[in-house]
């Protein structure tokens, strides 16, 4: 696939708007995130029309200014996984792949920013990059497994760990915060602070054996269900705004009190505050709700976008 990508790709586009840079040049680094802030950010409108063109005309200059208005979004990506070891430069590289994977495979009909879509790619590609060059890659092959390798750190600061050595009580918590089994975390976090292991070492003393990584199975999810999943939460929470929106203040702010807030608001602390009955906050809170769903149920059943997203 990254040798047919290479080689569909627009020559200018992998030469003069992709430099190669030497791994931890910071002089060539910071030239090329000063080159590419050049580059302007397109519109919803521009990018559909780029997109298209390259789509139906295969038209090299609407790729380039596709590709090349979205470098950007690589770097910023890129550096946001900078403490897993591995220079920027690495990751840049990485990312612009996905990027280019990414305009390969965009279908500008289905209603999608590329940018949104081209973060799937991006991240995949920095993702394999970072696991090529861990030795937890022979644990991290379950999603569970790769969400907490990816996502330990984070756990950690958010729950105020600062133990490398986490004790029974910690495993636990830190489980329960990303939802997967303490089993997990305690065999990743183990891992992660052990001497690494190179995942390109034969599996045995032939010298035309394969290596670990190439006998691993792909278990990342399939990049189109999560972008429809995306953006179906992403239009729900439009509609859920609209609609609330649309009701009387009083009913919205019970609604929102009662169901939308964390922690719920009782009946008795309402009932003070508007100066009615619990029964009464109750009965406002159930006739919110129906027409908040009737309403938004209305809309998705009329409109062929979000029909389609169903689907």
């Amino acid at each position: 696939m990254k040798k047919q990508i290479k080689t569909t790709l627009p020559s200018r586009t992998s030469t003069a708007i992709i430099p190669s840079y030497g791994a931890g040049d910071d002089i060539s680094l910071t030239k090329y995130i000063s080159e590419i802030q050049q580059f302007p950010i397109l519109s919803a409108e521009q990018e559909y029309e780029y997109a298209t063109k390259w789509v139906r005309e295969h038209d090299n200059i609407a790729a380039e200014k596709l590709v090349a208005s979205h470098l950007r979004l690589v770097v910023s990506v890129a550096y946001d996984f900078k403490n897993y070891g591995l220079p920027v430069s690495d990751l840049i590289a990485s990312g612009n792949m996905g990027l280019m994977q990414a305009l390969q495979k965009f279908d500008p009909e289905r209603g999608f920013r590329f940018s949104t879509y081209a973060m799937f790619w991006i991240k995949a590609e920095i993702y394999e990059t970072i696991l090529n060059n861990w030795s937890i890659v022979k644990l991290g092959t379950s999603a569970n497994q790769k969400r907490v390798f990816f996502n330990l750190s984070r756990a950690k600061r958010a729950l105020g760990i600062m133990d490398s050595s986490l004790s029974r009580e910690q495993t636990k918590q830190i489980a329960e915060y990303l939802s997967v089994p303490e089993s997990d975390v305690e065999n990743i976090s183990t891992r992660m602070s052990a001497r690494d292991v190179s995942l390109n070492a034969p599996l045995n003393t032939d010298s035309d054996s394969k290596d670990i990584l190439s006998n691993m199975a792909d278990t990342r999810v399939n990049i189109e269900d999560g972008l429809e999943q995306l953006e179906f939460k992403r239009r729900g929470y439009e509609l859920l705004k609209k609609h609330l929106s649309a009701l009387p203040e009083r009913d919205r702010e019970i609604l929102k009190a009662r169901r939308l807030s964390d922690p719920v608001a009782t009946l008795e602390t309402l009932s003070q505050r508007y100066s009615i009955s619990r029964e009464r906050v109750r009965q406002i809170e159930e006739r919110a709700f129906e027409k908040l769903r009737h309403a938004i149920l209305n809309e998705s059943n009329t409109n062929p976008k979000l029909i389609s997203n169903k689907k």
